[in-house]
């Protein structure tokens, strides 16, 4: 202790200037501190300024971050709405290999065609009967509706636009026939698309009244003895009310119900049965006719059964068959047509 004292006691005043020394380094350090978060806080409180309200504030240029200057010079302009090109028009042929449960309706309508225009095309596979499409048969499927002609040796414009109900200009100006307008000749056995053409069908039909020359039965209604007669109001044929195939245009004078193998086939309205035949029958197959006394005539063809005879009488909705894919047919269904006084009618007209 003595020597403790002693210490203090010579070296009093060293120790009494480290004191004050470290002292005041400690406030200044302290003062610093708070000195600077108390700049900040006011910054952060201060007002921003404001412009008055007719005073037009300047543009400033924010600079670009982490963006070169040679970037920055170059201009894009965005394309809100993409430019897709339109479809381009077909001008030439296309050729259609026909598959099962292929109808010629079908067919035309996925290439947007009528069904003449395409049944017409193919004369020559067809024969102008949209029946005898069969599996691996293949079409040939004009650019446009009209019909697709090979020129002949004697063929003049003049012949063949007034031949297939179109004009020379029509045919002059069809693109895909590609045709020297300042000297134009066609070669014969050149083939060119009549736009718009049309033409007569060679129709396939059953005799409205049976003879022994069409290989059918001879029975006609005056033949028969009196009978049932319709009520003029025409019911379904089939327990189905839907088409199977093709639909009734002036290719093709009925509509093709669905309806399956063996499925019952039911007198559309009262009659007299006129014809109930088996064979080929003009590609009908099996058929029944009946006449119901009034104007009016039924058709039920590709029969599998024939469940009535000739003469009989029928009621409304009575069974006289049943469907089948007999004759010129590639697939089962009922071939139902309507005839008034002789002449064919839409069946859609007269069924419920």
């Amino acid at each position: 202790m003595p020597n403790l004292r002693t210490f203090f006691s010579n070296n009093k005043f060293n120790i009494i200037s480290w004191f004050v020394t470290l002292t005041l380094v400690t406030g200044l350090v302290s003062g610093a501190l708070i000195w600077k978060q108390s700049t900040a806080t006011a910054q952060a409180l201060a007002p921003l300024p404001t412009t008055a309200p007719d005073e037009e504030q300047p543009e400033v240029e924010m600079p670009a971050l982490g963006v070169s200057e040679a970037f920055l010079s170059i201009g894009r302009n965005i394309q809100l709405k993409t430019n897709i090109p339109a479809d381009k028009p077909r001008y030439t042929i296309e050729e259609y290999r026909v598959s099962r449960g292929d109808s010629m309706f079908a067919i035309s309508e996925s290439f947007k065609l009528t069904p003449e225009t395409v049944l017409w095309a193919n004369y020559d596979v067809l024969q102008d009967d949209p029946h005898s499409l069969s599996p691996g048969q293949v079409l040939k499927i004009p650019p446009t509706d009209g019909i697709y002609y090979q020129w002949k040796e004697n063929d003049t414009l003049d012949s063949v636009a007034s031949e297939f109900e179109t004009t020379i200009d029509d045919i002059l100006n069809y693109a895909g026939n590609d045709i020297d307008l300042s000297d134009p000749k066609i070669e014969s056995g050149s083939w060119v698309m009549i736009p718009g053409g049309k033409r007569e069908f060679v129709q396939w039909l059953v005799p409205t009244i049976a003879s022994g020359a069409s290989g059918t039965s001879s029975t006609s209604q005056s033949a028969c003895p009196g009978g049932a007669v319709g009520s003029g109001g025409l019911m379904w044929p089939a327990d189905a009310h839907s088409l199977s195939g093709n639909d009734y245009w002036p290719g093709h004078l009925g509509i093709d119900i669905a309806a399956g193998q063996g499925a019952p086939v039911y007198a559309a309205d009262s009659g007299v049965v006129t014809m109930a035949t088996g064979g080929y029958n003009y590609g009908y197959g099996n058929v029944i006719q009946i006449d119901h006394g009034n104007g009016y005539s039924t058709i039920y063809a590709h029969l599998s059964t024939i469940g009535v005879s000739a003469c009989a009488s029928v009621g409304a909705g009575q069974w006289i068959g049943a469907s089948g894919s007999t004759g010129n047919s590639q697939g089962a269904h009922l071939h139902f047509e309507v005839r008034l006084n002789g002449g064919f009618i839409n069946p859609w007209f007269v069924l419920p």
